[in-house]
């Protein structure tokens, strides 16, 4: 076996696997899997195309990898469906491994990289997507995090708001992509709140139970997406919303509202209507003129133009839309939703087509798609 070739193709395999989708970490392992193989092979015949059978064989080793992560996720889910009510159970060393990770030798954002990657077990292009950063970004914070905290001691664990922000970024990532993860971070989050009379805590909590309680409704049988407005309200979880909306009473009680309290507002509204016509948007953009108020997120402005386009109809909410960078990750689905609702279709179906190249995921692509379909053939017809 040629060690030296092997040496010299390995970054060439790697990179045929990143550019198929797979985070560089994983397709390093994959690549490292092939290469034994390779070792057990090759000495009794080199292949014609090394370069073509290292790259099959980490590919194989990558699918049936992930396979077997599926299933052992699928597993789990099935044990524990959903997150149980009330207090949480003993805490274990997880909690504890986030706090040491926000290290106060690190700035907020890199602690939250770190922790994400190192405790969540995120990919480093999961982590860029919740940022709003290109990969290669994240992966320069998340090398300088730890490099930062290589040969430190880890007796100083960092601060909850940092803490709240991974949790935030878990329980998002494990609800709307690839790695379910939202159980585990309203798990950790009952943890928290345990230990702490925070506010913002509690309104985190609030806001993963009640975005969780309507997880059973957001998907069809064979896995396509169900808007907001067309889902089957009666398969929400009351009792989750009922517990989401009591823990978020309390905490606004105390007259010390944060972002995360202003989003379970929001998302308790959305909650209390019974159908989609029942909402109350003018309240809803209330709720996200405080939460701008409180920080100036994009997507917050970007979900703001969609309620505003509820409230007061389709042009105001292109208009709120227009002062936004049009490069803000769904972007185009929002504006293709409200050229829709004002009347135009076939803007509305080349910005839903555009949505669709750019979606994080494979559900919502296929949700745009369908709907960019559906315009067209109105417009054909």
């Amino acid at each position: 076996m040629d060690e030296l070739l092997l040496r010299e193709l390995t970054p060439a395999v790697i990179g045929v696997l990143v550019r198929r989708g797979v985070d560089f970490a994983t397709a390093e392992d994959a690549v490292q899997e092939a290469l034994i193989q390779a070792a057990l092979s090759w000495p009794d015949q080199q292949p014609a195309d090394p370069k073509g059978w290292l790259v099959t064989v980490a590919w194989r080793k990558f699918l049936d990898a992930h396979r077997s992560e599926a299933a052992r996720r699928d597993r789990e889910q099935r044990v524990e469906a959903e997150p149980a009510p009330g207090p949480t159970e003993a805490a274990d060393d997880t909690l504890q491994l986030y706090f040491l990770c926000a290290h106060p030798s690190l700035t907020p954002a890199s602690a939250v990289a770190l922790t994400l990657r190192a405790v969540g077990g995120l990919t480093t292009r999961q982590i860029a997507q919740a940022y709003l950063v290109p990969e290669t970004t994240m992966a320069q914070r998340i090398s300088r995090a730890k490099r930062t905290v290589s040969g430190i001691r880890f007796d100083q664990p960092g601060d909850v708001g940092t803490v709240l922000r991974v949790l935030y970024l878990v329980f998002n990532e494990g609800y709307s992509g690839d790695v379910d993860l939202a159980v585990e971070a309203i798990r950790l989050t009952r943890q928290l709140a345990v230990k702490t009379k925070h506010e913002e805590v509690a309104g985190l909590l609030a806001l993963m139970l009640l975005h969780h309680a309507r997880r059973p409704a957001r998907t069809r049988p064979d896995g396509s997406l169900v808007p907001l407005a067309e889902q089957d309200r009666t398969r929400w979880n009351t009792r989750l919303i009922a517990e989401g909306v009591d823990i978020l009473q309390t905490a606004l009680a105390r007259d010390r509202l944060g972002e995360f309290q202003a989003q379970a507002a929001i998302a308790a509204l959305h909650a209390d209507a019974r159908t989609a016509d029942e909402t109350d948007w003018v309240q809803i953009v209330e709720w996200y003129d405080e939460l701008l108020h409180l920080t100036d997120n994009p997507v917050a402005h970007l979900n703001r133009a969609v309620a505003v386009g509820e409230a007061d109809g389709p042009q105001a909410g292109l208009a709120a839309l227009t002062p936004l960078d049009p490069t803000l990750p769904r972007y185009t689905a929002v504006a293709a939703y409200l050229h829709e609702r004002a009347g135009d279709p076939a803007t509305a179906a080349t910005l839903y087509t555009e949505a669709a190249h750019a979606a994080p995921n494979l559900p919502e692509r296929d949700h745009l798609t369908r709907q960019a379909a559906r315009l067209k053939a109105q417009l054909r017809g």
